[in-house]
């Protein structure tokens, strides 16, 4: 069943014509994707279905009685309204029912007349069935469940909804439309604001929906696992792709290159086709022979004729940058020695150790709080330690902060350029260009520039300089799809050292050669990308995959046969001892490892070695427990 079909929908803003005649249908219980870049018309796309926009021409038709979430819409609550209030509010039928209930109850309670009695008896069973059938009994349950999922907690729910953020806000209404179940589900940028724990908690609840989800996000990675259709929205049109993100991204590179190739292959016909014309006028103008021009005429129409192949639109030019002489000179770049850092009672960095080798790409991870951005910020001495080293060999490092700020907004792109690069203005323009700042951009003011503005103009006059370690905070905020593909490729070819912060987790994943994970003022390391991270700290904890004790596994044995025992006790054993004597082999390489903080080749020999008596004792365990009695 279709729940939504546009059909040749036209919109204009400011005389700009976002949308020109796109075309889609989308069925009941699909999860799809709108992507492209700023500006193509998604959050557009959005409003129309949700009737906060409407179409200049075309149609747009919606399923009859669907009902319709949309994420982007901020409820109007009453004064002095908490969160709980909002959260609430998903449950109003549900509420109403139960007034209804209420009220039922108390004409019962006073009624005399055995006709009328019967009468509400009726009236109160149906609301009472309407009440259940409509999970009027696990309302609480339900909204447990979902502040657990976004991390809601319960001095957050007896919060005044007025005074949140607009973050916090989206959050919360976020959770109500969780809580709704809409069968049409509109999400504009849902993983803002959550961390990696809720975003995962929200694929996996989008991807047992059951009804229609449609999400603009730049979040690859959650496109990824969410949705099983790509719409692309470019210059105004539209078309779908089967599939998830990284489907879409090879079907579409594939379709562009098959067009540029039947373009270039046609455009070389009609070359040749245009050059026999031309010669065969020639002939007939030096042979006063009619014979050449008649011949001419008919290639013309036959030029005319052809169905002509588009030059397909190829990805704008996007970010030039530059890394001169990015190696270090140093094999340690970063080394931390115990550092400890505190916020009045907030303990933030507790004896953390790390190290980092040259040409190294190293991601933070860890949750709000956990001292990223001040680690990072040590880096450049933007911050001290309480206590501990930080030894960075780098000369030449660059530090792109996660909310840029210039400290005179009044000033033009231009003038901010040239006042830190000295260069004569085409130069400068040259440049600017180069990131993507073309044209009469340059003259913007820099506080009406937007968050990935800002970063790329940061970016941009940083990089004037030679550099061999990139330190970067949230780099890919605020940046569309297409401009962090850029900023990844050419982070891809730098040869220096980099230790970034980001949320992003697709970009974590091509980036990063090892995690990071701050945690309880610790660093802790797993030598791999987002996918390897996700991997190992999804594993039980350690005290899981121990055996019961001697005593309970002898308790077992006796519930058994004497020759189940003769054949099966000898093994058991032996397999005790040997997951006692890994274990006792694992613990003793963690103690090693905190010996070789700053012995890159060893610790990474240890890690080596660690992960193979892991893998040992997974093996060792299941033969262990597919052998007990049961």
């Amino acid at each position: 069943m279709i729940d939504i079909a546009f059909n040749a929908v036209h919109k204009m803003f400011g005389g700009n014509k976002i949308l020109n005649g796109i075309d889609f249908h989308i069925s009941s219980g699909e999860r799809v994707g709108l992507v492209g870049k700023n500006g193509a018309g998604k959050t557009t796309i959005l409003k129309i279905i949700s009737g906060t926009e409407h179409c200049d021409e075309g149609s747009v038709m919606i399923r009859k009685g669907a009902t319709i979430g949309y994420l982007d819409q901020i409820p109007v609550v009453a004064p002095d309204s908490m969160v709980a209030d909002v959260l609430y509010m998903a449950f109003a039928e549900q509420f109403e029912i139960y007034e209804q209930m209420k009220s039922l109850e108390s004409r019962l309670a006073v009624a005399t007349d055995a006709g009328e009695i019967d009468r509400l008896l009726v009236k109160y069973g149906t609301a009472q069935e309407m009440y259940l059938r409509s999970g009027g009994l696990t309302i609480d349950e339900k909204v447990a469940r979902v502040c657990r999922g976004l991390k809601i907690s319960d001095e957050f729910l007896e919060r005044d909804f007025q005074t949140l953020s607009g973050g916090e806000k989206t959050l919360v209404v976020l959770g109500k439309i969780l809580l709704q179940k809409p069968d049409i589900l509109l999400l504009d940028e849902p993983t803002n604001h959550l961390d990696f724990d809720s975003v995962e908690w929200l694929e996996e609840y989008l991807m047992r929906y059951k009804g229609l989800v449609l999400v603009v996000s730049h979040d690859r990675y959650f496109l990824d696992r969410v949705v099983s259709t790509i719409i692309d929205v470019e210059n105004g049109i539209c078309e779908s792709y089967p599939g998830n993100y990284s489907e879409f991204f090879a079907e579409k590179t594939r379709r562009i290159a098959a067009q540029l190739a039947l373009y270039q292959q046609q455009q070389k016909t009609i070359k040749q086709l245009e050059t026999a014309v031309h010669n065969l006028r020639e002939w007939g103008k030096n042979a006063d022979n009619n014979k050449f021009f008649k011949r001419a005429v008919n290639i013309e129409r036959r030029i005319e004729k052809m169905d002509k192949v588009g030059k397909p639109r190829l990805s704008e030019r996007g970010m030039q940058l530059n890394f001169a002489d990015s190696r270090s000179q140093s094999a340690e770049v970063i080394s931390l020695n115990n550092l400890c850092k505190c916020f009045g009672d907030n303990v933030v960095l507790n004896g953390t150790n790390l190290l980092v080798r040259s040409g190294e790409r190293v991601a933070l991870l860890g949750k709000n709080g956990a001292g990223k951005t001040t680690l990072l910020k040590m880096l450049v001495e933007e911050q001290l330690p309480d206590s501990g080293e930080v030894r960075v060999s780098a000369p030449e490092r660059i530090y792109l902060e996660q909310n840029v700020l210039f400290a005179d907004p009044s000033r033009t792109i231009l003038e901010e350029f040239r006042d830190v690069v000295t260069v004569t203005d085409g130069e400068a323009r040259r440049i600017l260009a180069g990131f993507m700042f073309r044209g009469e951009d340059v003259f913007k003011k820099l506080q009406g520039l937007s968050g990935g503005e800002k970063s790329r103009l940061r970016l941009c006059i940083l990089m004037q300089r030679p550099v061999n370690l990139l330190i970067l905070d949230e780099p890919t905020n605020h940046l569309d799809i297409q401009s962090c593909e850029v900023l990844e490729k050419h982070l891809d070819e730098f040869q220096g050292t980099i230790i970034f912060t980001s949320h992003d987790r697709y970009f974590i994943n091509l980036l990063a050669e090892r995690v990071v994970e701050l945690r309880d003022g610790k660093a802790i390391s797993y030598c791999g990308n987002y996918e390897y991270y996700r991997e190992k700290r999804q594993l039980p904890q350690p005290e899981t995959k121990k055996p019961p004790t001697r005593e309970k596994f002898a308790g077992r044995e006796k519930k058994t046969t004497v020759s189940s025992c003769s054949q099966n006790s000898f093994r058991q054993n032996q397999l005790e001892l040997k997951i006692e004597s890994t274990e006792q082999r694992l613990r003793e390489i963690v103690a090693i490892m905190s010996a070789f903080v700053n012995d890159y080749v060893e610790l990474e020999r240890l890690c080596l070695e660690k992960q193979q008596c892991e893998q040992q004792l997974d093996c060792l365990m299941s033969e262990w427990l597919n052998g007990s009695p049961v």
